[in-house]
């Protein structure tokens, strides 16, 4: 019995437990319900108020732009207000200074009729003054002047003769001796010395072993250098020095460039040879280049075309009877400068005249025609103006005296290679012999290249092995041979060698 008692006692209690704890759940529950709400309307409050906010700095924000404009607006309108205010001043002004003007021009037509009325009646009064004269003379206007010279004539007449001859004696000696101390003063403030220019060039070596590797094994380095080089190196017995021969001297300068690299550089060999040439080469052109700046800037003479300028300083390496060409050109072209200046001549075209009265000798080994008619072309081809032209073919009289200038670079040349010593007539004659003897070869088809050597005993040439075989090449050997005799005089005998020369290059990569 007390079991069931017990056992029901647990079973209210457990039932109890469950509804207390459903209770408080149900309590919990609420308390969250009510939080949540709690929450979410606070959370509601605060984005209004937000909203509100951003409504209010939007607002505040649009009524300071709007001020902003308004402001802007103003100032432009009072800007075109002013700009209109100042265009009807200037409107007003345009329109009276038109009215004066107008009322001007009036006046002056009117002043104009007035003046031609007077010019009329002064005709008038000058035609019945020579009318009345005519009549009372009985002679016309005409008349009267040629009687009156006649009668001074007469009477002065050996006086007139006399004063004549006294001045014309008397001019004719004061323009010589003008001309005579011009020419003189000229000459004399330009008395330099001239160096006449050699053929040959001594190179000094650091050591006579270098000797062996110019030659190379069998002659193969220094006969591949002759070859591309188109100069004889003379290697003898003189210690410590070796000798380049050429009549050509930019060859000999390209030669002795190439020959100092070489050395200096050690490997000696075909290949590099033919490498330190080609670069010789550039630095020759590069110095020509140089050489007729220079020669322009010293003399003055701007505003020539860069090819003009080119040219002219291939004749630092050219010489005439001796005489350096570029040397010559500027010395000339500060005597032609003194005698423009004394004549009143026109300076500038002068001068330029005398530095490019000789730039055809640049090129007139490999160009037909003489060195003034080449020189033309060249100035005409690279837009030289026509009275510098004018200044510069006349100086051998080929083409007649037009300029003042023309004669005035005539008499420079004449001063510059007059001078004692300046030239040497022998000298042209050779540098003459050898360039026909290379013209000869070179007229043949097939020709690559021909170089004369040994003072021109020989001359080697290369073709083109594509072009002309080997049996060809001993017809060309003997052809060239028998047309030197019959164009050119000269002693003893000259040596024709033909060289035909096959290479084939390749790379291993």
């Amino acid at each position: 019995m007390s079991l069931k008692i017990a056992f029901l006692f647990a079973c209210l209690a457990a039932v109890s437990g469950a509804a207390v704890g459903y209770y408080l759940r149900v309590l919990v529950s609420l308390g969250k319900k009510g939080s949540m709400e709690l929450k979410l309307k606070q959370q509601e409050l605060q984005a209004e108020e937000k909203a509100k906010k951003i409504i209010s700095d939007a607002e505040t924000k649009a009524i300071e732009t709007i001020k902003e404009i308004r402001v802007e607006i103003k100032e432009k309108e009072e800007k075109l207000k002013k700009t209109e205010d100042r265009l009807i001043k200037k409107e007003d002004l345009l329109d009276h200074r038109q009215t004066e003007l107008d009322k001007e021009v009036e006046e002056i037509k009117t002043k104009i009729q007035e003046i031609k009325k007077i010019k009329e009646k002064v005709d008038g009064q000058e035609k019945e003054k020579t009318a009345e004269l005519e009549r009372l003379s009985k002679m016309s206007e005409e008349e009267a002047k040629n009687r009156l010279l006649d009668i001074i004539e007469k009477k002065y007449e050996e006086d007139f003769l006399v004063r004549m001859q006294k001045l014309e004696n008397y001019g004719e000696e004061r323009l010589e001796k003008k001309a005579k101390d011009i020419l003189s003063t000229c000459i004399q403030r330009l008395g330099n010395a001239v160096g006449g220019d050699v053929f040959s060039t001594t190179m000094v070596i650091p050591s006579d072993e270098l000797k062996g590797k110019i030659i190379g094994k069998e002659g193969r380095n220094i006969k591949a250098f002759e070859r591309v080089t188109g100069v004889e190196i003379i290697v003898d017995d003189t210690p410590g020095s070796i000798t380049i021969s050429s009549f050509d001297p930019i060859r000999r300068q390209v030669a002795r460039v190439a020959l100092e690299n070489l050395i200096a550089d050690g490997r000696i060999q075909p290949a590099k040879i033919e490498k330190l040439v080609e670069k010789a080469k550039e630095d020759i052109n590069k110095t020509i280049k140089d050489k007729g700046a220079e020669a322009a800037y010293e003399c003055g003479i701007i505003n020539l075309d860069p090819r003009i300028v080119h040219i002219l300083g291939r004749l630092h390496f050219r010489t005439s009877y001796g005489q350096n060409v570029l040397q010559h050109s500027v010395e000339m072209t500060h005597i032609a400068g003194m005698l423009a200046e004394e004549l009143g001549a026109n300076v500038n075209v002068a001068k330029a005249g005398a530095l490019l009265h000789d730039i055809g000798k640049a090129v007139d080994h490999e160009v037909q025609g003489t060195h003034v008619e080449i020189g033309r072309r060249i100035l005409q081809k690279f837009g030289a103006s026509e009275e510098i032209i004018k200044a510069m073919q006349a100086h051998h009289e080929e083409y007649p005296y037009e300029t003042i200038e023309s004669v005035i670079v005539q008499v420079a040349d004449a001063i510059s290679g007059g001078r004692p010593g300046a030239r040497r007539d022998s000298v042209e004659n050779y540098l003459k012999r050898l360039e026909d003897l290379e013209g000869i070869a070179t007229s043949f088809e097939g020709v690559e290249k021909a170089y004369a050597l040994q003072a021109g005993r020989e001359i080697r040439i290369f073709v083109t092995p594509t072009n002309i075989d080997d049996f060809q090449a001993k017809q060309m050997a003997r052809d060239i041979a028998l047309k030197i005799e019959r164009e050119l005089k000269y002693p003893g005998e000259i040596k024709v060698t033909v060289i035909r020369e096959t290479r084939v290059v390749e790379f291993a990569r």
